[in-house]
Formats: structure tokens, C-alpha cells, sequence
């Protein structure tokens, strides 16, 4: 058996356990520069509110409606996911972190109740840190999957599954006649690895619900779509498809990539913006202990300003050894920033990629004629590269950079427009909440 638990609207959530007026308010939590909305409320959603919804169609509900819209604090959000994640881990043996607010959990041999083992570890993460969540659980990840969306629609549309699937939804438990009820209520579309461009195919084919693709013969979901739907149709069927993965893979590729706050014209500016992408890419480098051999650099304008010109160029380079240090990373990426870029033209995104990715522990040397006896060595740089890691981790993330990303945000033009951003309450000494008691 395995479980998907999953935070319930968990940006909102977040916000709400640091501003608990917030609960039974309409609230949103916007994307990047506070362009669209990432995350909604409940009662968000009541009024309508589409996921990807642009805030400037939402102004006029706050009027109206009392919405309130929050920036996205992504410092708060990943902190409470590692506060979460390490309370679901009690729920088994393995956890797998499938998203920020989403982690499959192997229950494999553990004897006793699983649905109320279940309710003590939800009980718990909404105790300790506040966060809500549902809980589903089955003999495969896409049945644990769809047993989590059960709960989730049990609680919050009561009567549209029976009461003993709310927040938790048990498929292994559940007799046959149960298990076929609750696969013909959920569309096809809903069913995890199915998507919005399959699942209207698949209806087009008459199959409308999970339980019409559940009877679908595998080989004629391969032959029709691809081998993803045939593992998706055998896991409906109970047979595991789908590895589980205690540790989350290397990625193949690093992005750094921004929208900026403001319109950047100036090379200077935009400089300082890929240093930051640079070393940001280059710290989450090092985080899964690899290398990069190459580094791709791209800047443009944006395609909905019709009135300015539009430019977009990118430009790759390898490197001469792959390395994560950022100083090397960075040196490259303003190379092709200084290649690629033309003045008089309003930008409005830029970014950095590294590929060629490779463990650290592969070496590749190169004879290296420059290099003077007193130059710094590849393993001091390692040092290096780790003591600033370390003091950004503990003191807040560009307490030490390099000098081409500019003193302050304040000087940062470019810098995400974030009007509505909350305080880092727990990862920020300076805005830990105080408590005021009346004597």
C-alpha cells in the first residue's frame, strides 16, 4: 500500500497560519511580479477564481467580494513543506517528495489500521504547524493519487462521496462495489497522467470516466496514446507501475530564469540580474553534488508590449572543465550576456540554464598553461563555494555574493515586483512574530 498526502490549497494555508483572519476569507496567492494566481482558497474558488487567472481581471473582486491577494513567499512556503514532509514521514517506511505539497509515503507491511494511523499523522501536522491536509491511500500510486482527490472532494463538497472518504480516502479498504462507484463519479480528465489534451481524446473514444478507462485493454491504450496511459490503465488495475522513489533523481538540466519587475534596458542591469541566476543555478548545483558542462544564457523582450521591439536571443558555451563553482558559471554567463545583448530594446525576461550535468565525483582536467604557482586551488574554490553556502543558508540568501549582482535590491530595477508579500516568518530573524501579552 502507499499513501499521497497532500497540503490542502498550501500557499493559502501557509499564509494562514501567520494570519489566521485570513481563514474563511476569499484569498489568493499570485505567481512571479504578482502576474496570475498559483494557489486559491476555497472560497476563492466559490467565487469563480480559475487557476492562472491574471490579477488585473481579479481587482475588481476585491472590491467587491473581499478578496485579498497575496504575493507568492516562496522562503515561507518551502519551509513549512520541510516542516510537513518530515511529520508525513512518520506515516511508513519510505517517503518519496513528489512536489512541495505533495509526498508519497510506502505502507508496505505495517499492520493495524491504516486509516486512522493515517488521521493521527494529519491530526498531527495540523496540530504542530497548522498546515490541513487529505490523505489517500492504495495499492498504487495513481489509485493513492485518486483516493487523495476522493478525500479532497469529500470535504469540500459533502454528499458528493460517501462521509468515510472526507480528508482520507482508504481504496484498499473499499469493496468492490465501493471501489467501481467512486471510479465511475471521477472523470477521466481528473485521473492522474491522463491531462486535459488526453482525457478529451479519450472522451471523443467514449471513455468518460476512471472506471471506463480502468476496463481499457492496456495494449489498446499503448497502440492508441503511448505507454504512459497503458501504465497509467494497469495501476486503475491494481498493478504496480510506477516506481517509487525514496530519493528524489539528479536533474538533466539547472534553470534560472526571472521576469522582471521592470522593464531593463541597460546592459549593467541586466548583468546583475544573470549573476543572480548564475549563482542561484550554480548553488542548486552543488546541492545535488554535480558538474556542468555547458552554460545557456537567453534574454528577451516581451511579446505582449506590440508597441516596443521585439528581440530574443540565447547563446550556449562549454566550459573548459565542468564545474559548480559560481565564479566560473558566472564569468560564462556574462560572456554570452555581453555576445547576445543590443542596446535599445526594453527587456523584460532573462535566464541562465546549465546542462551537461555529471556527478562532482567524475573528474575532467584540462593542462591549463595560464595557471600561475599562486593561483587558488580547485579544492580551496570547493571550500570557498561551500563557506558561502553555508553563511547564505544560515544569515538569509545573498548574505554573500559576488560583486556583479549589485549592492541591495534596492538598486535592483529588475528585481520581482512583489506589492503584497508577506513577512519570511520563519526563516528571517527579523520577521519571527512577537507576542505582546497585557499585564
Amino acid at each position: 500500500m502507499l499513501a499521497l498526502i497532500d497540503g490542502n490549497n498550501f500557499y493559502v494555508s501557509c499564509e494562514r497560519v501567520f494570519q489566521p483572519w485570513l481563514q474563511g476569507r476569499p484569498v489568493v496567492v499570485l505567481s512571479n511580479n504578482d502576474g496570475c494566481a498559483i494557489a486559491r482558497s476555497d472560497e476563492a474558488k466559490a467565487l469563480g477564481i480559475k487557476m492562472g487567472a491574471p490579477y488585473f481581471q481579479l481587482r475588481e473582486l476585491e472590491r467587491d467580494a473581499g478578496l485579498i491577494a497575496l504575493s507568492a513567499n516562496f522562503a515561507l512556503y518551502g519551509d513549512m513543506s520541510d516542516r510537513m514532509m518530515s511529520l508525513a514521514a512518520g506515516l511508513g517506511h519510505n517517503q518519496e517528495v513528489y512536489s512541495i505539497d505533495e509526498s508519497f509515503v510506502d505502507l508496505s507491511g505495517i499492520r493495524g489500521d491504516l486509516v486512522r494511523r493515517a488521521r493521527t499523522i494529519r491530526k498531527r501536522i495540523h496540530q504542530w504547524i497548522g498546515i490541513p491536509t487529505c490523505i489517500g491511500i492504495g495499492p498504487t500510486k495513481t489509485l493513492a493519487k485518486l483516493a487523495n482527490a476522493i478525500a479532497k472532494s469529500a470535504e469540500r463538497k459533502p454528499g458528493s462521496y460517501p462521509a468515510q472518504h472526507a480528508q482520507i480516502c482508504h481504496l484498499g479498504a473499499c469493496t468492490p462495489e465501493e471501489l467501481q462507484a467512486l471510479l465511475q463519479a471521477t472523470e477521466v480528465g481528473d485521473v492522474w497522467g491522463v491531462g486535459r489534451k488526453i482525457g478529451a481524446q479519450l472522451r471523443e473514444n467514449g471513455i468518460h470516466t476512471a472506471l471506463d478507462l480502468q476496463r481499457m485493454s492496456p495494449a489498446a491504450a499503448k497502440a492508441g496514446w503511448s505507454v504512459v496511459l497503458e501504465k497509467t490503465v494497469r495501476e486503475l488495475n491494481g498493478t504496480p507501475c510506477i516506481e517509487f522513489e525514496d530519493e528524489p533523481p539528479a536533474k538533466q538540466q539547472i534553470a534560472c530564469t526571472r521576469s522582471f519587475g521592470h522593464p531593463v534596458t541597460e546592459l549593467a542591469d541586466l548583468q546583475q540580474a544573470v549573476t543572480e541566476f548564475a549563482c542561484r543555478a550554480a548553488e542548486k548545483l552543488r546541492k545535488q553534488q554535480g558538474h556542468a558542462a555547458q552554460v545557456l544564457v537567453f534574454i528577451r523582450t516581451s511579446p505582449f508590449r506590440k508597441k516596443d521591439a521585439q528581440y530574443s536571443r540565447s547563446a550556449c558555451l562549454p566550459l573548459p572543465v565542468p564545474t559548480s563553482d559560481s565564479a566560473h558559471i558566472t564569468q560564462a554567463a556574462l560572456a554570452l550576456l555581453r555576445n547576445i545583448y543590443q542596446p535599445g530594446y526594453v527587456y523584460a525576461k532573462a535566464g541562465v540554464m546549465l546542462m551537461g550535468l555529471q556527478p562532482a565525483t567524475r573528474q575532467q582536467l584540462t593542462l591549463d598553461l595560464s595557471r600561475q604557482a599562486g593561483d587558488v586551488q580547485p579544492a580551496n574554490r570547493v571550500r570557498l563555494m561551500q563557506t558561502m553556502d553555508q553563511l547564505n543558508q544560515r544569515h538569509g540568501r545573498g548574505t554573500l555574493k559576488l560583486a556583479s549582482a549589485g549592492l541591495g535590491q534596492s538598486a535592483q530595477i529588475w528585481h520581482m515586483k512583489q506589492d503584497f508579500k508577506t513577512p519570511a516568518y520563519t526563516t528571517d530573524w527579523a520577521n519571527l512574530l512577537t507576542v505582546q501579552m497585557d499585564s
